[in-house]
C-alpha cells in the first residue's frame, strides 16, 4: 500500500494527475500554452467564485503571498495584520520587510479571529491616526487548524475602514472550503498549487480586484519577477510574463477535470466529512483537540501531543506504519499532531491515518482508548473521494 501522506501539503496527487506531469513540453509562447493557459484561467475564477482577474505565478503560496503585498502597498503605508498562527506571521513579516508599517494585535493561537477583535484594532489604529491602509488575514491556518470567518470579519473591515484593501491568504482554503472573493469583498486573495488543487507545488494563484488594480498604480514597494501587472498584460495574450511551469499547468488541467466532474458542493461536503472523521477519531482515542470547535478546520485537524512524548519518536512510529503526519510549527512545534486533510482525499485515508496512529501509539506506550477511533471517524463520514 502507498504511503499515506497526510500532511496540510503538498497533497497527494490523482494518478492521472501525476501521468499529465510527465507529458512532452509544448512551445510556453504557442497556441497549444495559449489554449490551456485560457482555460485553466477561467477556471480558477470559479473555484474563486471571482470574475476578476486571476493570475498565475511560477512559486510557492509564499510567492503569491509577497506578490499581494508589493503590488499593492507603499512603504510606510499603515496595515493592520489579523494572525493567529505561523502563517498569518508570515503575511505580516512580508509586509514589515518591504517597509509596511504593520499594526499586529496579539491573538490566540488555537482560536479564531473575532468581528469585535478586528473592529477594535481597527478603532486602535484610527485613533492613533493611521488607518489601516489594508488589512491582511488568514483564511484557514493550518498550523493551528483553525478557519477564521471571513466573511464577518470582512464584513466589519468594509464598515469601519472602507478604504482598507482586504488582502487573504487563502492558501489551504480555497478550492476546498467555501470562498466568496466576489461576495466578501475580497480584493487580493491568494492560493497555492500543491494543497485542494491536487498538483504538485510550483504555482500560486493570485485574484485581484478592480480596487487592488487602482491601488496598484500609486503602490511603490519595489517588485520585477512578482509583477502582477506585467502578469496581467501577459495574460491577455494567453501567456506568462516569464517561462512558466508548463508541465504543472498540464497537471492544473487534468485536475480541472476531476474537480468539475465531482463539483464545488461536493467536494466542500467530502472534506468537512474528513474533517469530522478526524476530529472524532482523535477524539475517541483520547486526544485533546487543539483548534477551538467552533472554527476547527476541515482541511488540516490539531491535536495536543501527551505529556512526555517526543513527536520525532511518533512521527518514526507512523512512518514505519506508511503513515506521514505533521508536527506543529512554530512556537507550537513538539507540543502538537496536525493531521492534513484536502485535496485528493477521502474518509478511508483518515481512517488508515488513524489507525496507524493508534498503533504507533500503543508501540509508544502513549494511553490511548483502544478499539473506537476507526468507529468514531467512519460514523462522522460516508463522502467518497473523486474519481483519479
Amino acid at each position: 500500500m502507498p504511503q499515506n501522506l497526510r500532511i496540510p501539503g503538498p497533497t497527494p496527487l490523482p494518478a492521472r494527475v501525476r501521468e499529465a506531469g510527465s507529458w512532452q513540453m509544448v512551445n510556453h509562447r504557442g497556441p497549444e500554452f495559449k489554449a490551456l493557459f485560457g482555460r485553466v484561467s477561467s477556471k480558477l475564477q470559479a473555484g474563486f467564485q471571482t470574475t476578476n482577474d486571476v493570475l498565475i505565478t511560477g512559486s510557492s503560496g509564499t510567492g503569491g503571498l509577497e506578490a499581494a503585498v508589493v503590488n499593492h502597498l507603499s512603504p510606510g503605508d499603515p496595515v493592520l495584520a489579523i494572525s493567529v498562527g505561523v502563517f498569518g506571521d508570515r503575511l505580516a513579516s512580508i509586509a514589515t520587510t518591504y517597509g509596511a508599517d504593520v499594526t499586529r494585535p496579539a491573538f490566540e493561537w488555537g482560536r479564531a479571529a473575532t468581528p469585535d477583535q478586528v473592529r477594535d484594532a481597527i478603532s486602535g489604529m484610527q485613533a492613533a491616526g493611521h488607518s489601516p491602509r489594508a488589512v491582511l488575514m488568514t483564511f484557514n491556518e493550518t498550523s493551528t487548524g483553525i478557519t477564521n470567518p471571513i466573511e464577518d470579519l470582512a464584513a466589519v473591515v468594509h464598515a469601519e475602514a472602507p478604504e482598507a484593501l482586504l488582502i487573504v491568504d487563502g492558501v489551504s482554503g480555497i478550492g476546498a472550503l467555501p470562498f466568496q472573493t466576489d461576495g466578501w469583498g475580497v480584493d487580493v486573495a491568494v492560493t497555492g498549487a500543491q494543497k485542494a488543487w491536487m498538483i504538485p507545488p510550483g504555482l500560486a494563484m493570485v485574484a485581484v480586484s478592480p480596487r487592488a488594480w487602482t491601488a496598484a498604480e500609486t503602490a511603490t514597494m519595489p517588485r520585477f519577477y512578482f509583477d502582477l501587472k506585467r502578469h496581467r498584460d501577459a495574460a491577455v495574450k494567453g501567456e506568462t510574463p516569464w517561462t512558466p511551469a508548463v508541465g504543472i499547468f498540464f497537471q492544473l488541467d487534468v485536475a480541472f477535470e476531476l474537480i468539475e466532474a465531482e463539483g464545488y458542493p461536493a467536494i466542500h461536503a467530502r472534506h468537512a466529512a474528513c474533517g469530522a472523521a478526524a476530529r472524532a477519531g482523535l477524539a475517541a482515542m483520547g486526544f485533546a483537540l487543539f483548534a477551538d470547535a467552533a472554527h476547527a478546520s476541515n482541511t488540516v485537524t490539531s491535536a495536543h501531543l501527551p505529556d512526555g512524548i517526543e513527536w520525532s519518536a511518533l512521527s518514526k512510529a507512523l512512518r514505519a506504519r506508511d503513515t506521514v503526519l505533521a508536527g506543529g510549527q512554530g512556537k507550537l512545534t513538539g507540543r502538537i499532531l496536525r493531521i492534513g486533510h484536502l485535496g485528493a482525499v477521502n474518509a478511508d485515508d483518515i481512517v488508515r491515518a488513524l489507525e496507524a496512529l493508534e498503533s504507533a501509539a500503543h508501540e509508544l506506550g502513549i494511553p490511548v482508548v483502544s478499539g473506537g477511533p476507526a468507529a468514531a471517524a467512519a460514523a462522522a463520514t460516508g463522502v467518497a473521494v473523486i474519481g483519479a
